[in-house]
């Protein structure tokens, strides 16, 4: 297996327009995906799901392959993304996270104070924690046989300490953000742990197979530009220079993504963290995005996902439009946001098959 040094003998693959576009380099046309494409809106992943703890589903790899390829079999997406949970890494640090029906991700015993940090796990052996997932992703390219590559994923630090702290979702994210005021040293204790834990869990995500690596800071939004610089970027920073490093000795370039939603102010600062490609939420207007971005990366996103209760022509002119926005090179077309679920599947494919059709009119007519 991958872990002993011998690379698994996965199948080759056949369309590389994600790698491409995240490169920078040219495609036949825009690669799309979705964030939450293996998602509730599907009926046959509501059907798989049925009378399953989540975070048990969490630890099958049979299941999470199937989860990750159901949309494959719907849609003619460009990528796939494996089927897991950012909170696994709390869990593995010692945490327990439960899955409440209609309140979604619950820590009985959140963090209170900072000598509540002694409660973690000093050291995560992620092989031995996190191993499920790995076997996921390894199961998952043999199954996926080539057809798209596979990403692998993870939290950021900031976004899974405030869950650790809230002890669950929040609007307002205070008593995670009271850390930040109150504690700063404690807080940046726990985001170390947590930028250790990542950088492993990454790696090891890569040594089974994950073809490129996407860093969801969902929580950027409720930072101010000072906290951001202060508490989230360094941290980011970190894990793409540490991953990076580390494949670089082994001779392997994996394209990495940057999701900060809705932290606008930070989108120079993001262009310049060592990722390739920088994921942009919908309240971002996709010219000024380049602009700002100076053309140093890709860009993913970023349509509102809202925008699929519209009609199918409107989601066609929609997507036409940032297209043209975004222009064609170094683009992956996605949501903002991760999709909904009460989405009607037929919209979903309308989005997909728009990207694609009029993607290609504009790179043949260029």
């Amino acid at each position: 297996s991958a872990s002993n040094g011998i690379p698994e003998d996965f199948p080759a693959l056949k369309n590389d327009a994600f790698l491409c576009a995240c490169r920078g380099q040219e495609t036949p046309h825009v690669p799309v995906w979705c964030m939450r494409q293996a998602g509730r809106y599907l009926p046959e992943f509501r059907e798989s799901r049925a009378g399953k703890d989540f975070f048990e589903t969490c630890r099958s790899p049979e299941a999470c392959c199937e989860l990750t390829l159901q949309p494959l079999r719907r849609f003619p997406f460009d990528a796939a993304i494996i089927f897991s949970d950012i909170l696994v890494i709390p869990q593995a640090m010692g945490m327990d996270v439960q899955m409440v029906a209609g309140k979604g991700p619950t820590f009985p015993e959140p963090l209170k104070e900072p000598e509540d940090l002694l409660l973690l796990k000093p050291k995560v052996d992620v092989n031995k924690e996190l191993g499920y997932v790995f076997k996921a992703i390894t199961l998952t390219r043999h199954r996926i046989e080539g057809k798209v590559p596979l990403i692998g994923f993870t939290g950021a630090p900031w976004t899974l300490m405030s869950y650790m702290i809230e002890g669950g979702g929040s609007t307002t994210h205070s008593k995670a953000k009271r850390w930040l005021y109150r504690h700063p040293e404690a807080s940046h204790q726990l985001l170390r742990m947590l930028t250790d834990v990542i950088v492993d869990y990454l790696l090891g995500q890569v040594a089974a197979g994950a073809q490129a690596l996407q860093v969801f800071e969902s929580h950027a939004g409720c930072l101010g530009p000072v906290e951001f610089k202060e508490f989230s970027l360094p941290y980011l920073r970190d894990i793409a220079r540490k991953v990076k490093d580390q494949l670089k000795e082994s001779g392997q370039d994996v394209p990495m993504i940057v999701f900060a939603k809705d932290g606008h102010y930070g989108l120079e600062d993001l262009s310049q963290s060592h990722y390739d490609v920088v994921g942009l939420d919908w309240t971002i207007d996709p010219r000024s995005a380049r602009e700002r971005t100076g053309g140093k990366v890709s860009l993913q996103g970023n349509m509102d996902p809202c925008a699929l209760y519209a009609p199918k022509e409107r989601i066609s002119e929609i997507v036409k439009r940032m297209l043209e926005g975004f222009g064609t090179r170094g683009y992956i077309a996605n949501l903002g946001h991760g999709l909904y679920p009460d989405m009607d599947p037929e919209n979903v494919g309308a989005f997909v098959e728009a990207v694609h059709t009029h993607s290609r009119h504009l790179l043949n007519h260029k």
